[in-house]
């Protein structure tokens, strides 16, 4: 069932606080219509590594209609580390501190049920044949609510395809054998197969769990798709909440249209900022490589600003296993998986590697202001500093997309979580 289909361009403004309020005022109302109680409800947002997802905005609305029936708030972290208060409050100022919820994937899961291995066979196109356990939150698996409201941005993804929906729930406030097994299923597919594509293998093994074993959890989507806005600051311009996977594809087909950047040609030099509020870590960060991949022309450069990185691994076990792997070329890992040692048992931090390295297609320069040049050298990259990447490439001069800086052409991206770049590479 579709509730919300609801698309404003950029151009116009967008959806703004107003139209957000009496959109999700109508889905309430639907819902209630349906036979949903709203006296318990709990949301699971993204955390800061999606705060310009309009997500914010949208759990904003949500409290303001619901006021003491939203009773708690569970951020989808997936691996990353819990959200800090002052990321919190930078998120999400308007939803009382007291009412969010951390996940531990290690520790705060059950399994719902299992997908065969001849399905994983199927998916893998036979390259991988294990069973995948359906994981999920102990406190969305416990039905102590009336409505569970999952909620996110659609948006080009790396692991999926296309990010939210059911990821945003087997990965967000998935376990580690689930997030660990279907990271390396879409790596061993091929991430630059998948990418920016609703209907992908690690999908159809997400939506499946979903159909199978959630279906008496009352959980509703509520996805947002963002573009850039006539100042260039993202603003959501499609709103799309539902209880199966229409929403999803219909807010897929929408995000393609904005987040789905074809170039005319491929650039010998790519250049993208990190924002410190947002990334703290190349295990995030490397969406700076992930989202520019299809674009970077062979032999090319890209460089990272990146002020406020200053780990490799949000979890420490895998900051460890970053530290002795590097990220050293697909062979290289598949290689080491297949050898079972301790790699094999970490298959997120395997697929990281994977999608990491450019396998020797392009150089990768990082300018992390916490990591030293020769902690970035060892695993496998060149090292610049933040300040000598700013003033060779004049950061805060650039503007999204095709400059000159002394005579030579680099093409910026602001913010490469928001979209996927694409070119002819020959």
């Amino acid at each position: 069932m579709t509730y919300l289909q609801v698309h404003n361009p950029p151009k116009d403004g967008g959806l703004q606080a107003q139209d957000l309020a009496e959109h999700l005022g109508v889905l309430f109302s639907k819902l209630e219509s349906d036979g949903y109680e709203l006296d318990r409800v709990m949301a699971v947002p993204p955390d800061i590594t999606r705060l310009h997802s309009g997500s914010g905005e949208v759990l904003a609305e949500v409290y303001r209609h619901l006021g003491q029936r939203l009773t708690d708030v569970l951020p989808a972290v997936g691996t990353h580390v819990p959200m800090s208060s002052r990321e919190i409050r930078r998120m999400y100022p308007d939803i009382p501190e007291s009412l969010f919820r951390p996940h531990d994937f290690r520790k705060d899961v059950v399994t719902l049920g299992t997908i065969e291995p001849s399905f994983i066979e199927e998916q893998s196109e036979g390259k991988l044949s294990f069973e995948w356990p359906a994981q999920i939150s102990k406190r969305v698996a416990a039905r102590e609510h009336d409505l569970v409201l999952s909620i996110g941005q659609v948006v080009p993804h790396e692991v999926i395809g296309m990010a939210n929906h059911s990821k945003n729930l087997f990965v967000g406030t998935g376990g580690a054998e689930a997030i660990d097994k279907s990271h390396y299923l879409g790596a061993v597919y091929g991430m630059e197969r998948i990418m920016g594509l609703a209907d992908t293998p690690v999908r159809r093994v997400l939506d499946r769990a979903a159909n199978e074993f959630t279906g008496e959890m009352n959980i509703v989507y509520i996805l947002t798709v963002v573009a850039p806005g006539n100042d260039g600051h993202p603003v959501i311009t499609g709103l799309f909440a539902g209880t199966g996977t229409e929403c999803f594809y219909e807010a897929s087909r929408l995000a393609r249209t904005y987040n789905v950047v074809r170039l005319d040609r491929a650039p010998e030099t790519v250049v993208v900022s990190l924002d410190p509020e947002t990334y703290h870590s190349t295990w995030v960060g490397n969406k700076a490589i992930y989202r520019t991949r299809k674009a970077i022309a062979n032999g090319g450069s890209l460089y990272i600003y990146a002020p406020g990185v200053g780990v490799f691994g949000e979890d420490s076990e895998i900051d460890r296993l970053i530290r002795k792997y590097g990220y050293c070329g697909t062979e290289a890992v598949l290689d080491a998986v297949a050898r079972k040692g301790e790699l094999g048992n970490q298959l997120s931090a395997a697929a990281h590697l994977i999608h990491g390295s450019s396998d020797g297609r392009f150089s990768v320069t990082w300018g992390p202001a916490g990591l030293a040049k020769d902690e970035i050298e060892s695993v496998g990259y060149s090292y610049a500093s933040p300040e000598a990447l700013a003033e060779r490439f004049r950061i805060p001069e650039l503007t999204d997309g095709w400059n000159q800086v002394d005579g030579e052409e680099i093409f910026y991206v602001s913010q490469p979580g928001l979209g996927l770049w694409e070119a002819d590479r020959g």
